[in-house]
């Protein structure tokens, strides 16, 4: 009696238990089930943006496809982590699109009045003998320079053309090069009547491999910040000492022709 009773109680515990484990399996069947379903958004949502996204955009994607089809979160970093290594390649080596433009934006204060740190500005070609990057500029008109730079160890040429130009005022420019162009425009404030604010704001479109590689790193707005530091140098110990000798440019610019001539 007593083991029947035991028996009973045994086969009546292997149901519960066999019940609580049958629970458990559909709970569990229910969150797989929802944690693949928001995976397949994910990767549909990945999916769209991806043709048009950068590398981290594509190394999402990539990790949510292996945990899609069942693969480890340890498999999913990996896989994450090369094709992001593989997109920024891509787009280094020119495998990708072409690099996107970077925006520069510098400002720097000058102990000189405007009218001055402004005539200065207008002698480009005076830039190589105080800028360290600027290898040449000929000016072939009031409104056409040819520009010469170097990039890292190598060298770039672009050509400019000055879209409007106000005395004292401000600077717009564009430009047209094969690897690397800079449109920008540079604004002349006068804070006191002997500090000039100067507000340079450039937009770096990369072209070869050293631009694109210096862009990841922004090596383009410290070169840029080193330069005006150069500028101001130049202003503080040479024009501002003989400001007669600074004849720079009065004329006016606008729509890329010459409406005022110096």
């Amino acid at each position: 009696m007593k083991f029947r009773t035991g028996l009973a109680v045994g086969a009546g515990g292997s149901l519960a238990a066999y019940a609580v484990g049958a629970t458990v399996r559909r709970i569990a069947d229910r969150v797989v089930a929802r944690y693949r379903a928001k995976l397949e958004r994910a990767v549909r949502r990945l999916g769209a943006k991806a043709e048009h996204g950068g590398p981290a955009v594509k190394a999402a994607l990539a990790a949510a496809r292996v945990l899609h089809d069942g693969g480890s979160p340890a498999r999913a970093l990996l896989s994450a982590g090369w094709t992001a290594l593989k997109e920024t390649l891509k787009r280094i080596f020119g495998g990708g699109r072409r690099g996107k433009p970077a925006n520069i934006v510098e400002q720097i204060d000058i102990g000189a009045p405007c009218r001055l740190v402004y005539d200065q500005w207008t002698r480009f070609e005076d830039f190589p003998s105080f800028m360290k990057k600027v290898v040449s500029v000929a000016q072939e008109s009031d409104e056409k320079l040819n520009w010469k730079a170097k990039v890292f160890w190598s060298t770039r040429s672009w050509r400019s053309t000055i879209v409007e130009q106000v005395p004292d005022r401000h600077i717009v420019w564009r430009s047209e090069a094969a690897k690397g162009k800079v449109d920008g425009a540079v604004s002349f404030h006068e804070v006191t009547p002997d500090l000039t604010r100067v507000l340079l704001v450039l937009e770096y479109r990369p072209g070869g491999l050293f631009e694109r590689t210096g862009n990841l790193w922004r090596a383009q707005g410290r070169r840029v910040r080193l330069e005006l530091k150069h500028f101001r140098r130049h202003v503080m110990t040479h024009a501002l000492t003989a400001p007669d000798e600074v004849e720079g440019w009065r004329g006016e610019i606008h729509d890329s022709e010459v409406v005022r001539a110096s």
